[in-house]
């Protein structure tokens, strides 16, 4: 068995690199092309994961919409929807978080330094596994998933688990869409934040489109 699964980034950007404004409020910037696009990409993972900044901050679902995608998972002999996975080092997530919810089976990846009554409550609703003293131990994660069935793996962010995925070198593939926006602002998140790499990781273009009115490119990286 692979130690881990194929695991791909998925991102909308602004056309100046920002997901987001200084309040790290979610921004509209993909168009619905975009959004049928990534409906599809939920349909054929395996799991969905986000770290816990992007709950706090929008509240995704994270599950698949359109109905006859659900019914194209059935027939392939998926679960009706992807397994929603959470990093979530110090277990923040708010109890009524829509990630939460019955729609869809959620796994809340904690560390040690988890409060032990609110793991107790947070339990509850969704597997929770604890994996890392301080902060979760990425690879063992990837291990985790990869021997609980999961193949691929769309990570939908946000800026800091981009970052931490990809220091680890756990991320085969990124795709971002560029929104025909600029947000601009120094404060701004951007599709990786994060110390910069002190050797740039080097990417290969493996496809580039218009996409509606903007522009999505998905590259391999190269380790």
């Amino acid at each position: 068995m692979k130690e881990k699964p194929f695991v791909f980034i998925n991102v909308a950007a602004s056309a100046d690199g920002k997901i987001s404004d200084e309040s790290r409020k979610q921004v509209r910037i993909s168009c619905k092309a975009d959004m049928k696009r990534v409906d599809m990409l939920r349909a054929t993972s395996d799991a969905v994961m986000v770290g816990i900044g992007t709950v706090l901050s929008d509240n995704p679902k994270l599950t698949v919409k359109a109905g006859d995608l659900i019914a194209l998972r059935m027939k392939m002999g998926k679960s009706r929807q992807p397994l929603r996975v959470v990093v979530d080092s110090r277990c923040r997530i708010p109890l009524d978080a829509e990630v939460l919810s019955s729609e869809a089976e959620t796994l809340i990846a904690v560390s040690q330094a988890a409060d032990e009554e609110k793991v107790r409550l947070v339990a509850k609703k969704a597997e929770v596994v604890r994996l890392g003293k301080d902060k979760v131990d990425l690879l063992a994660l990837m291990r985790h998933l990869r021997e609980r069935g999961v193949e691929k793996l769309m990570v939908e962010g946000g800026a800091t688990l981009n970052y931490a995925m990809l220091k680890e070198k756990l991320v085969d593939e990124v795709s971002i869409y560029y929104g025909s926006m600029i947000i601009g602002g120094n404060l701004s998140p951007t599709v990786v934040d994060g110390e910069s790499f002190k050797i740039p990781l080097k990417l290969k273009l493996i496809e580039w489109k218009k996409l509606g009115e903007g522009l999505l490119a998905r590259w391999k990286v190269i380790y």
